[in-house]
């Protein structure tokens, strides 16, 4: 039997939960003797299409058995995924819905699926977080991914479901990068209604969005402002070993969201599908966890 090989499309580099994708996708791939090319599209959506379109259309013999990819824009590239099921390449969309899978399903001779965390759940694990630590209420700083990105969406809708009402938040938006947090947060501070604003709580999409936060009150020169900003509880979503939960431990972070990564899931999957000629289930899904469980940040002394 021919060697596998499997082509890995991901948002970006600059992000601590795609590098765990990238990770786990290497590690998995190694165990299960398949050859993978990962590609990373730096948050551009017509970036990501151009380069997974030029694999889909290279001469057969270059071609990947199949595609797992991580869409970075607003659509999951309907087009470009029936143009590689066409080439009988498989498609693996992850952590984003798209209604188009049932019906490439119908007529695909490769496996066609989607493995996505449960979004709306993450945000409302989120709401709950705050309402642990902001037991009186509060305001919370939130900073979301990108406005057309469907996760960003789900997670602040599951948030806003369960936030105490008693709970007000300020919505600033990121591109999911450290980086872009933090020239977020540096604008918004620059604002006169940030000067009045009383906040309690900042609380980012992911962890290197809140760190990114951190990063920009660092920049603060008034010592004063700059240590209540910094006293302050920063929450994140992710929590992977060696970022979320290890600055939870430190105390950088007061609480995450742990995401289990879904590449090496993805590959397992597609190998099994492959070698067994069979297709899948049409959509799995990953459990997300509050990490500290939600009883022990209910008892946190901030």
């Amino acid at each position: 039997m021919k060697k596998l090989r499997f082509l890995v499309s991901l948002t970006t580099d600059d992000n601590d939960y795609q590098i765990e994708q990238s990770e786990s996708a290497e590690q998995v791939a190694r165990k299960t003797g398949v050859e993978i090319q990962i590609i990373h599209a730096q948050n551009d959506a017509i970036n990501q299409s151009t380069q997974i379109l030029k694999a889909v259309q290279s001469p057969k013999e270059l071609r990947p058995d199949a595609i797992i990819f991580e869409p970075v824009g607003g659509t999951a590239l309907p087009q470009v995924a029936k143009a590689a099921v066409s080439a009988g390449i498989g498609w693996v969309i992850l952590n984003r819905d798209a209604t188009y899978i049932e019906e490439l399903r119908k007529t695909s001779t490769a496996p066609v699926f989607g493995i996505s965390s449960d979004h709306v759940e993450i945000g409302r694990i989120q709401g709950r977080q705050m309402a642990a630590l902001l037991r009186g209420g509060g305001s919370v700083l939130y900073i979301q991914g990108p406005s057309e990105n469907s996760a960003a969406k789900d997670r602040t809708a599951g948030m806003q479901e369960t936030k105490p009402a008693s709970v007000q938040v300020t919505m600033l938006k990121a591109q999911w990068t450290q980086e872009s947090a933090q020239r977020s947060v540096r604008s918004w501070l620059k604002l006169t209604t940030s000067q009045r604003a009383a906040i309690d709580l900042i609380s980012a999409q992911d962890d290197s969005m809140a760190m990114g936060a951190r990063d920009a009150f660092k920049e603060l020169t008034n010592e004063d402002e700059r240590e209540r900003w910094l006293k302050l509880p920063f929450t994140g979503c992710d929590g992977l070993p060696k970022t979320g939960q290890a600055w939870v431990r430190s105390g950088l972070l007061a609480a995450t969201v742990f995401v289990p990564p879904n590449t090496g899931q993805a590959i397992e999957m597609l190998v099994d599908a492959i070698q067994n000629r069979k297709m899948p289930a049409e959509r799995i899904t990953t459990s997300a966890v509050s990490i500290p469980a939600l009883d022990a940040l209910g008892r946190k002394k901030l």
